[in-house]
């Protein structure tokens, strides 16, 4: 998705949002996403200059592939030397960049690596949708070869990375919470006319929640747990119970202390850093929380940047195989792209086997 940079770029961000109707559906689209960004625009602007004025989304993702490059020329030395690229959806450095770059590198295959964690035709979807329009644009002659690592949200590595930043919170409590303290693991919500349509993202962030809470019970951490949905914005119905009500909720019954974990993101960015640490913070507040932490983002956490390389070392080793699941379209309606994204997928699948 990305974030702007600064806060001339809050604006274009929220405009390609609001038009993208892989993300959010709206009557009258052309009309109503401009007049919804109009309305929101300087909000979100004050929002990002609480945290710093702009997001940190690319620092802490150049990072990540600075690293992970690092450790795939050690331990997939054969496939060396490698290149990250960065392509958001919605900001700069955007997918045409990334592929304009590699063209230019004369890069022969590539390996789209997600970084949402759990797949959603909103998320992953929309940037593998742009990323096709893009390369027939741009490469024509089909001189990349792509394949694709498109959910890993219950990766061993993965799941153990979470479970030591929310065990890290849970044992900074005081001794007389620790077992009580609701770990509230929370993420982007989707509209649920997605949901509806068999998008495969609640089930997929629900199974990441299951991993995380199995380790954590074999590190002795039996703290309750709830999974909630944070972001929803626009008229349309939401995935609930939303984060912030299950906040209140808590309070109102007597809870005191709570332990947030961001478990649909893996760096931080304006959902944490402004929605869940200062605008729920405020909420924890008045409904009487006294201990309201966060676990940490795992941003440049060596396991979560081992963890990125491991699943590209498997990717190479097991012969860059294509997701079954990314070629299986979802049982609602879907859009003519996304059905010409996989077919296109199924196309590189097709080219990458043909030359092993």
């Amino acid at each position: 998705m990305g974030g702007p940079r600064t806060q001339q770029d809050v604006e274009p961000f929220l405009s390609n949002i609001f038009a993208d109707r892989d993300i959010i559906k709206l009557p009258f689209q052309s009309i109503l996403g401009p007049l919804i960004v109009r309305r929101r625009v300087e909000k979100v602007k004050q929002q990002y200059m609480k945290i710093g004025g702009g997001s940190p989304i690319e620092k802490w993702t150049r990072i990540q592939g600075q690293e992970m490059v690092k450790i795939l020329d050690r331990t997939s030395s054969g496939t060396g030397p490698h290149h990250y690229y960065v392509g958001f959806r919605y900001t700069m450095p955007d997918m045409r960049q990334a592929v304009e770059e590699m063209l230019n590198d004369g890069i022969d295959h590539v390996v789209a690596f997600t970084q949402y964690q759990q797949y959603s035709g909103t998320t992953t979807g929309s940037n593998l949708n742009e990323l096709c329009r893009i390369q027939k644009q741009l490469d024509p002659q089909a001189k990349l070869r792509w394949s694709f690592i498109d959910r890993w949200g219950t990766h061993p590595k993965l799941i153990s990375a979470f479970a030591d930043r929310v065990e890290a919170q849970v044992r900074k409590l005081p001794r007389n919470m620790q077992l009580t303290t609701p770990v509230i693991f929370s993420a982007h919500s989707l509209p649920l006319n997605v949901v509806n349509r068999g998008d495969p993202y609640v089930a997929e962030v629900g199974g990441t929640v299951a991993y995380v809470v199995d380790e954590l019970r074999r590190r002795g951490i039996t703290n309750p747990y709830r999974l909630t949905w944070q972001s929803a914005v626009g008229p349309q119905r939401w995935m609930g119970p939303q984060t912030e009500f299950a906040i209140e909720s808590y309070g109102a019954h007597g809870y005191k202390s709570l332990v947030m974990v961001p478990i649909a993101f893996t760096s931080d960015h304006i959902e944490t850093l402004f929605e869940l640490d200062i605008e729920y913070g405020e909420v924890a507040e008045k409904a009487g929380i006294t201990h309201y932490l966060r676990a940490e983002a795992l941003n440049d956490h060596p396991p979560f940047v081992d963890t990125l390389a491991t699943i590209v070392k498997e990717h190479i080793d097991a012969g860059f195989p294509t997701s079954p699941q990314l070629l299986l379209a979802d049982p609602g309606e879907e859009s003519p792209q996304t059905a010409l994204t996989r077919e296109w997928i199924a196309a590189q699948a097709q080219r990458v086997a043909a030359r092993k």
